[in-house]
Parts: C-alpha cells; structure tokens; sequence
C-alpha cells in the first residue's frame, strides 16, 4: 500500500505544478485553490508512504514522478519544448526511479 500512496502523492504532485502555474502567481482564485488542496493530499499521501518506505526512496520517488510528470503535462498541454536533450534527461530521471525502486528493502 504505500508504492500506492506515493505514486498518487507523486500525481498530486503533478496536479499543483500545473495548478501554480495555471493560479499566474497566486492571483487566479480557482487554481490557487486547487494548487493548495493538491499540495496538501500530496504531503499527506507521501507521509503515509514514508511510514513504512526509507525517506530517501519515497522523497526521491515522489520528486521524480512529479518532475517527470510536470515535464510531459508542460510539453503536452502547455507547449514547452521537446528537444531531444530534454527528453534524454526525462529518461535519465526516470531510469534513476527505476534504480530507486528496484533498490528499496522489500
């Protein structure tokens, strides 16, 4: 159950990324809500995570899901570059969760 938690910590993460940018600086009501409703269930859902998973793995997990997430919404829907050198260092962020995850006691 906690890799469950994490991973939607991680999602949430995502969530008040795009809403913080979305609020343009806290000025926009609705996703300055959203971005604070987000930040919270993601804290609380990464510190179920860490009751049982070693900090540096649920930290490195959830900071990971949610810059690799927050980098595809940006490209996806905002329309931030794609360069290959963007990706490949994606694709070095995500190996490393990989590693992480492989790595952690069971």
């Amino acid at each position: 159950m906690p890799w469950i938690y994490l991973a939607v910590a991680g999602l949430f993460e995502i969530v008040w990324a795009f809403s913080m940018k979305q609020s343009e600086g806290f000025t926009r009501p609705g996703p300055t809500v959203v971005t604070i409703a987000a930040m919270i269930a993601s804290f609380a859902l990464l510190s179920l995570a860490m009751k049982s998973l070693p900090l540096g793995t649920a930290y490195t997990i959830w900071t990971g899901i949610g810059a690799v997430g927050a980098f595809l919404v940006g490209i996806a829907i905002l329309g931030e570059a794609a360069s290959a050198m963007r990706i490949v260092a994606a694709l070095l962020i995500v190996a490393g969760l990989v590693l992480m995850k492989l790595s952690a006691p069971a």
